[in-house]
């Protein structure tokens, strides 16, 4: 079991911060091209039909809509208030519902559905308990108690009198947004949010027999202080959520065009938000939380916590999961699949994907099909980013490998972070230390052979920084 212990180290961790990954996925994104198509996606998902035990499913659906711009934004989304548009973007998913539901055999069961965005709840509780019904409708549900069916909510634009009807629809997951309970850093991201209807949805949810509640926080935001964000992390505490997602805010105005609204002398200085950072890690840690890995933290009890401790943790597009083994079905604009090698996405701009569709086609425009070194290297990503280790001998009886000949050149580059303090390199194990599991991104990076190594930090970076 990777030891569970954080230790804060602040020059090391202003030395690291650089940009890079956060390893949703291995390859990333910019590896995806666009020769993988339609075709593809469908001898992709045939193949994974004919796996001597084919994989359960996870779902993803995208709602783009948000009532309201939120500065700090980095999401695929669209700002209107206009409820037809909502109505219209549903019945083209319903369409690409009835050509990707026949792509898979009908007996692998859906184990998991997330709806994210945007803003989910943009749509009303009626028209997401249709979503769910025509799923139900295209796809086998599993019955067993560790499905998962979650929601993103806005907590400003949500009715509490809404969660038991989603409750009875199967949702037993919300992940709420909150980010900062100040009001000056609220006014600065266009973001007014009370703490009084935050807590009257986190009580609703768990009225209505949800299993767990998820909030996020943001740190690096403009305004934010020491003591501004104490009080928050306080706030936050007292509702006692599953989890907890602080993530650092990666200010990139050249590539998401609503964050050139904030202005740059409020942000924090990199001092300080190490400190907010440090403030989150101590806080949450007292509290009881169990620091999970790439800004996410859990009550032991929670299934999150326990997955990692028995080494079955996940991540992928929707963050970490305890559904390790299953293939990733994206449906709505932006949304990527992640099916047997493979991964593909929708086109990101809402009339491609309109277009796709009118036309009777599946709505891909980029993927890549992994070769084996993608394969052995997502394991071993993968194991570092949700265990923080890499078991040296079972990795090599799974794939068939020297580990120390193959991965030579990646070790190179792995030892000066051992030097550092960060990771334990043994011919048993690769292991983060307790200094090293807030940095594990950089130490996967060192594994990433698409990444330039020489040119990781970029005058105008496609990756966030790592604090």
């Amino acid at each position: 079991m990777p030891s569970q212990q954080i230790a804060f180290d602040a020059g090391l961790l202003r030395r690291y911060d650089r940009p890079g990954p956060r390893y949703t996925s291995y390859p990333t994104a910019p590896q995806f091209s666009a020769d993988f198509g339609e075709a593809a996606l469908r001898e992709v998902a045939r193949a994974s039909n004919e796996d001597p035990i084919p994989r359960p499913l996870s779902l993803y659906v995208h709602v783009p809509f948000c009532f309201s711009p939120c500065f700090y934004c980095g999401c695929n989304r669209i700002i209107t208030r206009d409820l037809a548009r909502g109505r219209a973007y549903l019945d083209r998913l319903g369409h690409e519902i009835a050509l990707v539901a026949p792509l898979f055999d009908r007996d692998r069961e859906v184990i998991q559905l997330h709806f994210g965005g945007g803003t989910p709840n943009f749509l009303d509780a009626a028209q997401l308990c249709g979503v769910v019904e025509t799923l139900r409708g295209a796809f086998r549900f599993a019955d067993s108690d560790d499905r998962d069916i979650s929601v993103e909510l806005d907590p400003r634009f949500c009715n509490p009198a809404d969660m038991p009807v989603l409750a009875a629809a199967g949702f037993n997951r919300t992940s709420l947004g909150v980010q900062d309970f100040d009001p000056k850093v609220q006014a600065a991201v266009n973001r007014i949010q009370s703490v009084e209807e935050t807590r009257a949805i986190v009580d609703a949810c768990r009225g209505a027999g949800m299993r767990s509640v998820n909030i996020d926080l943001i740190y690096g935001l403009p305004g934010q202080s020491l003591d501004g964000f104490r009080k928050t992390l306080d706030t936050v505490v007292a509702m006692r959520p599953d989890r907890l997602a602080v993530y650092s805010y990666a200010h990139l105005p050249h590539i998401f065009k609503p964050q050139t609204q904030i202005d740059d002398a409020l942000l924090p200085d990199p001092d300080t938000k190490l400190a907010l950072l440090q403030a989150a890690v101590e806080q949450l840690t007292a509290a009881g939380y169990v620091y999970i890995g790439m800004d996410h933290f859990a009550l032991p009890d929670d299934e999150l916590a326990v997955a990692q401790a028995r080494g079955g943790l996940h991540r992928n597009f929707m963050g970490y999961t305890t559904h390790a083994d299953s293939d990733l079905v994206g449906l709505g604009v932006s949304a990527i699949s992640h099916i047997g090698g493979s991964f593909s996405q929708n086109p990101r701009d809402l009339p491609s994907w309109e277009t796709a569709l009118d036309a009777g086609r599946l709505p891909v425009f980029r993927g890549m099909r992994m070769d084996e070194d993608d394969e052995i290297r997502a394991d071993l990503i993968q194991s570092l980013m949700c265990q923080g280790e890499v078991r040296v001998r079972a990795f090599q009886e799974r794939h068939g490998i020297g580990f120390a000949e193959y991965f030579a050149a990646d070790l190179q580059r792995l030892w000066p972070l051992a030097d550092d303090g960060l990771v334990e390199v043994g011919p048993d194990a690769i292991r983060a230390t307790p200094r090293g599991r807030l940095l594990l991104r950089n130490i996967a990076m060192c594994f990433d052979r698409y990444l330039d190594q020489t040119s990781v930090i970029d005058a105008r970076p496609r990756f966030s920084r790592a604090i």
